[in-house]
């Protein structure tokens, strides 16, 4: 497992000119090094470099070796990285640019203590001094190992941040006693938590739809990448995903559950939008990131060694787990369109369907509730982003 934790400090002029001439000359170096993988059509780190190591390291006499390596590495990784990316169309032009430069140290550029950082330049190591953030300390206090790679870019103000990585084993994963299913759509997740459903609200049809709102009043594009770097939607999404996925796993963990998630394809959002014609819902889909909650979920299981198990993820939510009958929902502008019914009369609400479906599939022959409010009706809660864990959300929600 990897986790990087972001540092900022401010320098003074020596040093960030130090630092300035490294970035410059390693930007120098990479632009050469994906000019040369594209020349000869490979993106393999090792042919790279045996074709331009000598001369890049001639070129730029005073900057210390290393440094052409690295740059060597990098320049491998976004070059497969934008081959995959041009294989799936999702590429944004013909060939990869280097725009942002994010300098790559190995253990002969940068050393490490509590006190200082140094890092190699032209004419000699310079010294930062940054402020540690909690993350640090919570990685550092519990046995992380500190990796020998690292990465530096230069902000305005004389700033210079860091990124340092942390490294540890996984856990082995334990022996499941339960199982916790998880059903993820666009604006909740729904999830059984001592055989009772419980749906979290995840509020990501607002987010979407008041962003899209947002860029509209600006006159820009909705598909305007530089707009969306400008505002935070990214960020609040990947703020839920990351304290959702925490909520689930902790509750498995301490239970000694294993997660049952749904088998979803890369493409997930392109097979559900399919039938869809209402062009806002095709973009909420394709914005609510199922893949991305999946992986945060999955990522943050690996840490802890809960067991995940993926399912089939086909009609989970057009079977009666109780009579093996299709279930028929109201079409969308109904009452109620996410509550169906069977052909013997069973009432589901669709996300609850889905769970009793998934855990029935791992061959867990719990009892599925038959005739029950909240097979129909469950307890939907919102107000979860500060919440301990999803039992005491759970007892609250009764309380109310």
């Amino acid at each position: 497992m990897e986790r990087t934790v972001k540092l900022r400090v401010e320098v003074d002029h020596n040093t960030y000119s130090a630092l300035k001439e490294v970035e410059e000359e390693y930007k120098a170096i990479l632009e050469d090094t994906v000019n040369y993988g594209l020349k000869n059509k490979t993106t393999s780190f090792t042919r790279v470099k045996a074709g331009i190591y000598k001369a890049e390291k001639e070129k730029h006499k005073d900057l210390p070796s290393h440094y052409v390596y690295t740059a060597c590495e990098d320049a491998s990784e976004r070059l497969d990285s934008f081959q995959k990316l041009r294989k799936r169309g999702r590429s944004y032009t013909d060939r990869p640019i280097v725009m942002k430069v994010t300098v790559h140290l190995d253990d002969h550029l940068w050393k490490f203590s509590l006190s200082k950082i140094s890092i190699s330049t032209k004419r000699a190591r310079v010294f930062v001094s940054p402020t540690f953030p909690k993350i640090f300390w919570r990685y550092y206090n519990n046995g992380w190992r500190i990796a020998s790679e690292a990465r530096f870019k230069l902000l305005r103000g004389k700033i210079v941040e860091s990124y340092m990585v942390f490294k540890e084993d996984d856990p082995k994963p334990y022996e499941p006693k339960a199982f916790i299913p998880v059903d993820l759509n666009e604006n909740s997740v729904s999830s059984l938590i001592k055989n009772k459903p419980v749906l979290l609200e995840t509020n990501t049809k607002r987010i979407t739809l008041g962003y899209e709102y947002r860029r509209i009043e600006e006159g820009r594009s909705t598909k305007d990448r530089e707009v969306g770097r400008k505002l935070r939607e990214k960020d609040k999404k990947l703020d839920v995903r990351r304290k959702l996925a925490k909520l689930i796993v902790l509750e498995a963990y301490e239970s000694r559950s294993a997660i049952i998630l749904e088998d979803l394809s890369k493409r997930a959002p392109e097979h559900v939008v399919e039938d869809v014609k209402d062009e806002q819902l095709r973009s909420r889909i394709y914005r609510s990131a199922f893949s991305s909650m999946r992986r945060a979920i999955v990522e943050k299981a690996r840490e802890f060694g809960v067991p995940v198990i993926l399912v089939d993820p086909s009609h989970t939510s057009t079977v009666c787990p109780v009579h093996g009958t299709k279930i028929i929902y109201q079409p969308d502008g109904g009452d109620a369109p996410r509550v169906g019914v069977c052909e013997r009369g069973e009432r589901w609400h669709r996300d609850v369907v889905a769970l009793y479906n998934l855990r029935k599939r791992v061959g867990d022959v719990s009892p599925v509730p038959f005739m029950s409010k909240e097979s129909h009706d469950p307890p939907t809660v919102s107000r979860w982003l500060r919440a301990k864990s999803l039992h005491s959300i759970v007892i609250e929600d009764k309380m109310k």
